[in-house]
């Protein structure tokens, strides 16, 4: 194996250089390659300065992830960190591309740094459930102060190179070839003394002692998107020791606080989850040598808000679009949203000007259906009904071009049924977006039953394009992720019932970690919808709400009351429809444990989704989690539904099914696969 970090001299600066593609990430190798040459400049008389670089398209991204799992290899990242900072010669960090987790610690411990203007810094490790443990906790509020180390260490939002040269961070930023510049700053510096050290820096440690109220007013302003971590408060306490610990104890209270988040459970998940997402778009069973099909325009029916969201996702990454709708009406409707969207991003500074009129330039409004007859991908986002479906894949089974993907964004119909209905099955997918499909990052990719590969592999590569997560589903109804729903929505709709209330039923999804309950996601979805508009047929509560107008935020009611800031309050008329259908159905009211909530509405989910695996509509368990944390808001750091079932046992989850079997009646049917997996001792995940 070449030696990943080679060294070479210029006059008499020491230029190191790490080759160790893709991302220059931290190896055993480029441990011991940069100590070696830290050690070699310490040797050398003639070296006055040393400058670290890196070849390829950044600068140290990170940790080896290959090595995560396995017995540590000599020397740990601290002892190259440290050994920089303890050269007695200067050490300037030459910085492109992104400068991540153990690599901004790498550059913490030089004596200086400079950047091009192009670089992003930061430190990623409370994403998966950490925080810098090579004394990134410690040297960053000392360098960049300690509103930018909470901010960055917390969130783990990485800044870029302008914000790190404004607050200290970068000591400048470099216009022209970056390793040149770097050996001439190295030149300028050589002979200042005392060193620059990081860790001995008290200047920004004293700004943050005057106003000791940033540490609780950082934890309030994050206080929502903090909720149920860890690791968040961790990277606090860590940072706060940097000005209640001189440096020798405040690394030692880092350690400390980095070993407890790595010997808990949501360091595990959030690990795990990293790797699942990777997972995701490998595609199972694929003939070899598979090449996906070239596109290079997009057309979608329907610009109501999904076709509408859909679009973007194309015209943002500079695909063009050609969007088609029945009525004029409704096609300046739906572009019109689409530039106020666009407009709503430059105005918080997610866009300019120029990249908003290049986005709407790339699309092409029309009522005329023939002109899809271009499109490389074709995405139908009509609603949801089987007859308007089918009789829409006709008319493009008669116009689109061959070779031509033709997609539904169905989130529940057969898939294989609208390509039995055409002459090319083979050419027909599913591409569920999730709403709104300009933000949410899922994208479940369903193979039907006669999806040639080619066409599967090209809806992956496109979702990659766009900047989706896409997981591949098979037919069934609802596929993954709604599919899983179901269960969840039958067992809550009767435990309310039962003598459960929505507040208490959402409430406990909450603290889960959920982002809201079943009830008040109903409420922001629509109650109306899928309802069959008969004022006069009340089956169930949800006809109820509706004959009521009770249609959710939407009409300041729902399963709750809403005030006009839309905060709800419980409903003294919710209540009595769900006592009066109680009385009606014969249903003696209970108490019911927060529990029994969790067993039969988690619990069945955990079922459902080993159903899914047991019939092949997952191609991993780790996919199921994927589309749960992404398209449904489960905690990131319970890793999702498998994930935690996993490490709750297998067989307690079997335990409290069999205790909530009877309540639960014929709605319910154990997974054979769980039943199996729990009486082996097995998991789903590893």
């Amino acid at each position: 194996m070449t030696d990943p970090i080679s060294t070479k001299r210029h006059g008499d600066v020491l230029i190191v250089t790490s080759n160790n593609p893709p991302v220059n990430a931290l190896g055993a190798a480029v441990r011991q390659g940069l100590v070696a040459a830290i050690a070699q400049a310490e040797a050398d008389e003639a070296v006055k300065a040393v400058v670290i670089a890196c070849e390829g398209q950044t600068f140290f991204a990170g940790a080896d992830i290959t090595e995560f799992g396995k017995p540590p290899v000599m020397p740990w990242l601290p002892e190259v960190v440290d050994a920089i900072e303890n050269c007695s010669k200067p050490v300037v960090a030459a910085i492109h591309g992104t400068a991540l987790g153990g690599g901004l610690e790498i550059a913490l411990g030089c004596h200086y740094r400079v950047a091009v203007g192009s670089a992003k810094l930061g430190v990623p490790e409370v994403k998966l459930g950490l925080l810098p443990g090579a004394g990134g906790t410690q040297r960053l509020p000392r360098v960049a102060g300690v509103g930018h180390a909470l901010e960055m260490c917390a969130t783990g939002t990485p800044i870029s190179a302008g914000e790190a040269f404004a607050c200290g961070l970068v000591d400048r930023l470099i216009e022209g070839e970056l390793v040149p510049h770097a050996v001439g700053y190295a030149e300028e510096v050589r002979d200042v003394r005392p060193l620059p050290k990081s860790s001995e820096r008290e200047d920004r440690l004293t700004e943050a002692r005057a106003n000791p109220a940033v540490f609780d007013d950082f934890r309030k302003a994050n206080a929502r998107k903090f909720r149920g971590f860890d690791a968040p408060e961790a990277n606090i306490r860590a940072v706060s020791a940097a000005l209640d610990k001189p440096y020798s104890e405040g690394v030692i209270e880092e350690r400390k606080l980095f070993m407890e988040l790595m010997s808990g459970v949501q360091a595990r998940a959030q690990q795990y989850f990293f790797f699942a997402e990777r997972k995701a778009a490998k595609i199972d069973n694929l003939p070899e040598g598979t090449k996906p099909r070239d596109v290079q325009r997009v057309g979608v029916i329907g610009a109501g808000t999904m076709g509408g969201g859909i679009s973007m996702n194309f015209l943002s990454a500079g695909i063009p679009v050609t969007i088609v709708e029945m009525s004029q009406d409704a096609l300046d409707r739906g572009t019109s949203v689409m530039r106020k969207n666009y407009e709503a991003s430059a105005a918080k500074g997610k866009l300019t000007a120029a990249q908003v009129e290049k986005a709407t330039g790339l699309l092409n409004p029309t009522l005329d259906f023939e002109a899809l007859a271009h499109c490389d991908l074709i995405i139908e986002a009509v609603y949801e009904d089987m007859a308007v479906k089918k009789e829409i894949f006709g008319r493009l089974d008669k116009i689109a071009k061959p070779g031509a993907i033709l997609a539904s964004n169905t989130s529940y119909l057969n898939v294989d049924e609208i390509a039995a209905s055409i002459s090319r099955p083979q050419d027909v997918l599913g591409m569920h977006f999730f709403s709104p499909a300009n933000i949410m990052k899922l994208l479940e990719v369903v193979r039907g039953a006669k999806t040639a590969p080619d066409a599967l592999m090209t809806a992956m590569a496109i979702a990659k394009r766009i900047r989706k997560v896409a997981v591949v589903a098979g037919v069934c109804h609802g596929f993954i992720g709604n599919r899983m729903l179901m269960p969840r929505q039958v067992e809550a709709t009767k435990l309310l019932l039962e003598g459960a209330s929505p507040e208490q039923i959402d409430r406990v999804h909450v603290e889960f970690g959920m982002p809201m309950g079943p009830f008040q996601m109903a409420d922001l979805a629509g109650v109306d919808i899928g309802w069959h508009r008969d004022v006069a047929r009340i089956e169930n509560i949800r006809d109820a709400l509706c004959s009521l107008d009770r249609w959710g935020q939407k009409k300041g009611a729902g399963f709750y009351d809403y005030d006009d800031k839309r905060r709800p309050s419980p409903s003294p008329v919710v209540q009595q429809i769900i006592e009066d259908f109680a009385a009606k159905q014969g249903v003696e009211r209970r108490d019911i444990s927060d529990q029994e909530i969790i067993e039969r509405t988690l619990y069945t989910m955990v079922n459902e989704g080993a159903k899914i695996l047991e019939e092949g509509m997952a191609q991993r368990a780790s996919d199921i989690d994927v589309v749960w944390v992404y398209g449904y808001g489960w905690p990131v750091y319970r890793g999702g539904p498998m994930f935690w079932a996993d490490s709750e046992g297998l067989a307690t989850i079997v335990d409290g099914l069999k205790r909530q079997e009877q309540r639960m009646g014929s709605d319910f049917s154990f997974s054979k696969l769980l039943l199996d997996k729990a009486a082996a001792g097995e998991k789903f995940t590893r």
